[in-house]
């Protein structure tokens, strides 16, 4: 079984899988046997089996302590999951990430990860550009801060629910007041590759990770900065200490361990669609009557296995169906 085959290689950090798996994530499936993901080919139980007890899963970021009295937050009852919620032991165990490994396990391969300190800049086409510790990017943004259960959704078809701790980006943006010019938003993750041995072992990716937004997206109020899942600071391989969290598109648009913000008069060059745009278009948006590359019809919840069909914009479509208006 392909999943028992490949767990004995996993500590290394993906370094395992050949170039063109990573760079492909259809091959991929493929070699995994199931069209969908490698939790599919071997089956939930036996991938639970495989990856062991709830031990050690939850990995915090290096200054979790120092941001830890931000946490909790009052939750933004305006949203609800509509399903059970994900277990945090299973969305800490099942995480993309390939900086650090192309496989699930990335909370093995994130230990040298270090997340404190931190500087986000948000600059570009702006008058009032921002440079802040994330300690003091919390504090300024304290009274924003909100809690919201969000689902997520992959384009592996995988999917959880959870809640996410953060600020309306639309709030930082407002901030730093965007040009007139200013059509669309980059951001950029960290790049060091000494910390993160998936950067090292394919150094043919276009790193460090990138994705974008137009301004009008970004400016939609569900698009959250996130610094927090379940009431307290991101664990590492989720993404700490700040990411993207947009409900509406697919999982790696949602982008981790963000250094840097930019607004642009162009659109960005993201990691994903640079190096397949047929399969990962820059909208991206979670519709099950396009396969992105593969059938995109219904998803399968972390934890307890449950499929549900996929909703277009993964049921936010109130929320963001003017976007795409004519």
């Amino acid at each position: 079984m392909f999943i028992r085959k490949r767990r004995s290689f996993d500590p290394v950090g993906g370094k395992e899988t050949p170039r063109e798996v990573v760079l492909g994530r259809r091959k991929w499936l493929a070699i995994a046997g199931a069209g969908a993901t490698s939790l599919a080919a071997a089956g939930y139980a036996g991938w639970r089996r495989l990856s062991g007890s709830d031990d050690g899963v939850i990995v915090p970021g290096t200054g979790a302590v120092r941001l830890a009295r931000f946490f909790p937050c009052t939750r933004d009852t305006r949203f609800q999951f509509g399903r059970p919620p994900t277990r945090e032991p299973d969305a800490a165990r099942h995480t993309n990430f390939y900086e650090f490994s192309a496989l699930k396990w990335c909370w093995r391969c994130v230990e040298k990860f270090q997340t404190d300190p931190w500087t986000i800049h948000i600059d570009g086409l702006c008058r009032r550009p921002i440079k802040l510790d994330i300690a003091d990017f919390l504090s300024r943004y304290a009274d924003d801060l909100t809690e919201r259960q969000y689902r997520h959704r992959c384009v592996e078809t995988w999917a959880m629910a959870v809640p996410w701790t953060g600020v309306p980006l639309v709030r930082v943006l407002n901030d730093v007041d965007p040009l007139g010019t200013a059509t669309h938003v980059r951001f950029i993750s960290f790049n060091r590759p000494q910390e993160a041995d998936g950067m090292a072992s394919h150094p043919s990716f276009p790193w460090p990770y990138v994705e974008g937004l137009t301004i009008a997206e970004a400016k939609n109020d569900l698009v959250l900065l996130s610094t927090g899942m379940y009431g307290h600071p991101l664990l590492k391989q989720h993404g700490a200490p700040l990411r993207l969290v947009v409900p509406w598109k697919y999982g790696y648009k949602s982008i981790k361990s963000i250094v840097r913000i930019q607004l642009l008069d162009h659109q960005p060059a993201a990691l994903w669609t640079t190096m397949s745009p047929q399969a990962y278009p820059f909208e991206s948006n979670v519709d099950p009557a396009v396969a992105r590359p593969w059938p995109q019809h219904t998803e399968r919840m972390l934890g307890s296995g449950d499929r549900y069909p996929t909703q277009r914009y993964n049921g936010y479509e109130e929320y963001v169906a003017d976007l795409y208006a004519g």
